[in-house]
């Protein structure tokens, strides 16, 4: 799948450019181009992959490029005034080669979490493209703004959006670690399940045409219906093995030795395996599973460690678990890999204890917000009444 990139704010231009740091590692070409915008100077500066030319500072006549201090209305209103500047930008991506929009921020800051519904509403007017959005949530642990901010923008984005994918850190934060390792690990885990979901599909020069080919149209289709999504992963390290047989063996019906035969009932039950693993285990946004509107399975790796039945079965689990009649599946061959990785999207999910509880904690943030402007006004008055009587006012 070819994508246009758009981070929005410090996190979000960190994503993107770990992804183009990943396309270039692997050769996966999902990012088709990027654009990082941001209103502060510093942030645009330490990316290493996003072109100069793609990097946007907007905000400047209001901010000064010093960002806007975790405040996402004042985001909201900059990225209002500046979205010619951030048109500029897109107008140099070949949107005839694209198959989305991916606009990407973190939902507790300001710039990211009040730009990103503005711009996922422009690009939505402008384009017949998909317009998704990647949402990262903050930690519980990072104050009650964020959580504030974090909660505002979900609501708004979710409604601008095709659809919201979205990565909960506060699932991922590790107890102990340095802030900046932690969100290293955490902007890794990312870029690693949306890369093997993303990549899928996309075939170069020499590389093997899976079985059942997921494309593009498969991760529209599952994303389409909007909504929340989220994203679950595993893998397991194999040997790399040479392949036997190949398809001439397929085409005369050689029958299989015993051997080949233990051989495919072992990858079939490994790949039955990685997908419950991914399936129950941590997921990018925690969830009940069930009452899941569309799921797609992605099973990636050596071709010869991946095979239609294991596949099938998988597929047939998770529409057990989820109770959808929507779920599609395939293989991603991967050349030279030396693991098997399932990457499951779950799209239209709607039992999502996080996001109630985050809700609930934004609303008693903002009461007290309310409450401690109230009464700090009332104690400045306090403060200077006693001595009004006695002096004149400058004006």
């Amino acid at each position: 799948m070819k994508l246009a990139m758009i981070g929005f704010g410090q996190a979000g231009g960190k994503i993107v450019d770990k992804f183009l740091e990943y396309d270039q590692r692997t050769g996966s070409e999902i990012v088709r181009a990027a654009v990082a915008v941001n209103t502060a100077k510093a942030d645009l500066m330490g990316l290493e992959h996003i072109p100069q030319s793609q990097r946007v500072l907007i905000g400047q006549s209001r901010v000064k490029g010093h960002g806007v201090g975790a405040d996402n209305e004042l985001g909201a209103e900059i990225a209002e005034e500046d979205i010619g500047e951030i048109q500029g930008a897109i107008d140099g991506i070949p949107v005839h080669e694209v198959d989305a929009f991916l606009v990407v921020a973190g939902l507790g800051g300001g710039t990211g979490s009040g730009g990103s519904p503005v711009l996922a509403k422009h690009l939505k007017r402008i384009y017949t493209e998909p317009v998704y959005g990647l949402g990262i949530l903050p930690g519980s642990d990072e104050g009650g703004i964020y959580t504030l901010n974090a909660a505002r923008s979900f609501q708004t984005l979710v409604n601008e959006v095709d659809n919201l994918l979205v990565f909960d850190n506060d699932a991922w934060r590790q107890t102990g670690e340095s802030v900046q390792s932690g969100y290293d690990e955490i902007n890794d885990e990312i870029v690693k399940r949306f890369g093997i979901l993303f990549g899928a599909g996309e075939v170069r020069e020499g590389q093997e045409v899976a079985e059942s080919v997921v494309d593009s149209s498969e991760i529209i289709n599952t994303l389409s219906g909007g909504g929340v999504s989220t994203v679950g992963y595993a893998r397991e390290s194999v040997e790399r093995k040479q392949q036997s047989g190949g398809l001439l063996s397929k085409l005369t019906g050689n029958e299989k030795s015993v051997e080949d035969q233990l051989d495919s009932a072992n990858t079939t039950n490994r790949i039955t395996s990685l997908v419950r693993k991914a399936a129950l285990g941590r997921l990018t946004l925690p969830c009940e599973i069930d009452g899941t509107e569309r799921a797609l399975l992605v099973m990636a790796g050596p071709s010869a460690y991946l095979n239609r039945k294991g596949i099938e079965r998988g597929r047939k689990w998770l529409e057990e678990q989820t109770g959808s009649m929507e779920v599609r599946g395939g293989d991603y061959p991967i050349n030279n890999s030396d693991f098997v990785a399932s990457a499951i999207l779950l799209s239209g999910v709607t039992n999502v204890p996080r996001i109630k509880e985050l809700q609930q904690v934004a609303i008693e943030a903002q009461d007290n917000i309310s409450e401690i402007r109230e009464e700090s006004e009332a104690n400045l008055q306090n403060l200077v009444e006693d001595d009004e009587d006695e002096l004149e006012s400058l004006f």
